[in-house]
């Protein structure tokens, strides 16, 4: 039972330090989610905590063969002593001879009657040494949480320094699925680069004279064209794939799944641009088209900056545009 409590005050304190960071890095519109979320987060930890003490105490029994209360074992010792107490009491009282039936009768009616009123209240006071115990539980998690440090804050922190160093300005992205997509056609619109290839592979089952440009979003336009790029270099693509090749594409060019380096890859190969993505600690992960990737039309090396967030936005990780300060 120890080793349990010990885990379950972790639990709590690991959910509590997580329950803070959410909803520090939570928006105004991500904020309602945010906190139904963290309230469905704690109701689950707490039946299955129940669950694990029941599952744990539920099995012992009493001495006469009736089911023991499942929460007796939390305070064995307690309701060892007030049961010997009792048993104590009980032999005492049957020792002495009763003055007369009435008398005996009378006693063996008032044990009965008081025998389930001591088990109930013993039971209620487990309880609220129990709701007393997890309450200080929280109030002590939620300390611990309140002085860990605020990521996000950090994190921002950090990267404007970085910005700052690097002579770059940040163009703030709509924290989405999409967030990746829009950052690289930012960057691409900022240098007046054409977010449509000048070579598009031939995919097959692509449709001909699909509407493009300004009829389309952005971000839509800069999915197709690295879905069309992964599926038109498969071997490339594919042994880092966790699911069919068809599938992956069609989630790449029709959802609004995040994209990572796989996509990156694509982009930097189909655009013939270098992308440099900046992280908080001042590393920078560079991404270049290599001998597959298309020229640029003037044929000078173009490259795109992006700025990588962890901690500080409430859906996730997150890409926001950089572009050169002038």
């Amino acid at each position: 039972m120890d080793e349990l409590q010990a885990r379950h005050r972790k639990e709590l304190r690991d959910l509590q330090a997580r329950v803070t960071q959410k909803k520090k890095a939570a928006t105004k519109k991500t904020r309602k989610g945010v906190n139904d979320e963290c309230a469905r987060l704690e109701q689950e930890l707490k039946e299955r905590q129940a669950r694990e003490v029941a599952e744990l105490t539920g099995n012992a029994t009493t001495g006469d063969g009736d089911d023991a209360d499942p929460e007796a074992a939390e305070d064995g010792t307690d309701d060892d002593l007030a049961d010997a107490a009792a048993e104590k009491l009980s032999m005492s009282s049957s020792q002495q001879p009763a003055t007369d039936g009435t008398a005996a009768a009378t006693d063996d009616a008032a044990e009965q009657s008081q025998g389930p009123k001591r088990k109930g209240n013993r039971q209620k006071a487990r309880l609220a040494r129990r709701a007393a115990e997890q309450d200080a539980l929280v109030a002590e998690a939620a300390a611990e949480a309140q002085s860990m440090p605020d990521m996000r804050k950090a994190e921002r922190t950090a990267l404007v320094e970085q910005f700052e160093k690097r002579g770059l300005k940040e163009q703030v992205i709509r924290a989405d699925g999409h967030c990746l997509y829009s950052a690289i056609a930012d960057g691409m619109a900022a240098q007046d680069l054409d977010l449509k290839p000048r070579i598009t592979p031939n995919v097959i089952g692509q449709e001909n004279g699909e509407a493009e440009g300004n009829k389309k979003e952005s971000y839509r336009t800069v999915r197709k064209a690295a879905a069309d790029w992964i599926a038109s270099h498969p071997d490339d693509f594919v042994p880092f794939m966790e699911e069919p090749l068809d599938s992956y594409v069609i989630k790449v060019r029709d959802s609004g799944e995040w994209g990572g380096h796989m996509e990156l890859l694509a982009l930097a190969r189909t655009y013939g641009v270098n992308i440099k993505v900046l992280h908080s600690d001042g590393r920078v992960d560079t991404i270049e088209p290599g001998a597959e990737g298309q020229t640029p039309a003037d044929g000078e090396e173009k490259e795109l900056w992006l700025a990588y967030y962890k901690h500080g936005f409430g859906l996730g990780e997150h890409y926001n545009s950089l572009r050169k300060g002038t």
